[in-house]
């Protein structure tokens, strides 16, 4: 048991800073919502991320790797992905400070605290390269795990555990940011998010048209890359 929570533990870490749209996301909340506004969200994201791996888990491996890898899927969470990004960088308007405001933040009614879950587990559900990122954990470690129930359990809990407890560090350092956060860079920071998100929603949908080239271009890639000296022995 303890060597399967100590071998997730790295993992956890791993996950916790993997850059994409939810990690942009998660500093804009903490750093202009706040702690417990990001807390949310974030919850919101890894019940998306428990949601996949159950899916990774319960289904055949062989119909899930067709599934994470059709193309469709790409294009569509892509497109929400984008669309969502163009509708808030379209209606974001300067933020105004508001006399509820403590600390610069307003305080959150439990209704826009749960929107704020729903945001974070749809915007972590459209991205379909999460499900074959669980699948390919499922796929690697199952198998030392001897694919017992038990151990799967401990070793992705450990994970998803890590993940969260890095994310509250990170919402923790991102609240600091608020104090020196003026409408006018609150303004700045919530459109810049809006534009990573649109592109990320572009390169899933890139992925799903143009699979063939893509793949062709990481091989290039990894070909440029030059290879260690243990690698060449």
């Amino acid at each position: 048991m303890l060597q399967d929570i100590f071998a997730g533990i790295p993992l956890g870490f791993f996950l916790a800073f993997l850059l994409g749209p939810v990690f942009f996301v998660l500093l804009e909340t903490a750093a202009i919502k706040g702690f417990k506004a990001a807390v949310f969200f974030d919850i919101g994201v890894i019940l998306a991320d428990i949601f996949f791996l159950s899916i990774a888990y319960l289904g055949t491996s062989k119909l899930l790797n067709s599934i994470k890898d059709d193309p469709a899927l790409f294009i569509f969470g892509g497109c929400v992905m984008a669309t969502y990004g163009v509708i808030t960088f379209v209606k974001e308007k300067k933020a105004i400070p508001h006399p509820d405001d403590e600390d610069g933040i307003r305080k959150l009614k439990k209704g826009a605290l749960f929107q704020l879950m729903f945001k974070g587990f749809l915007l972590n559900f459209v991205n379909i390269g999460v499900l074959g990122f669980w699948l390919g954990l499922i796929i690697v470690f199952g198998p030392q795990l001897e694919m017992d129930p038990n151990r799967l359990l401990v070793f992705f809990t450990t994970v998803i555990s890590t993940y969260f407890i890095i994310d509250l560090l990170k919402i923790l350092l991102a609240k600091r940011l608020n104090h020196k956060l003026t409408p006018t860079r609150i303004y700045r920071l919530k459109r810049g998010i809006s534009i990573v998100i649109i592109v990320f929603g572009l390169v899933l949908v890139s992925r799903g048209i143009f699979p063939s080239e893509l793949e062709e271009l990481e091989s290039k890639v990894e070909h440029v890359i030059p290879k260690s000296d243990n690698d060449e022995s």
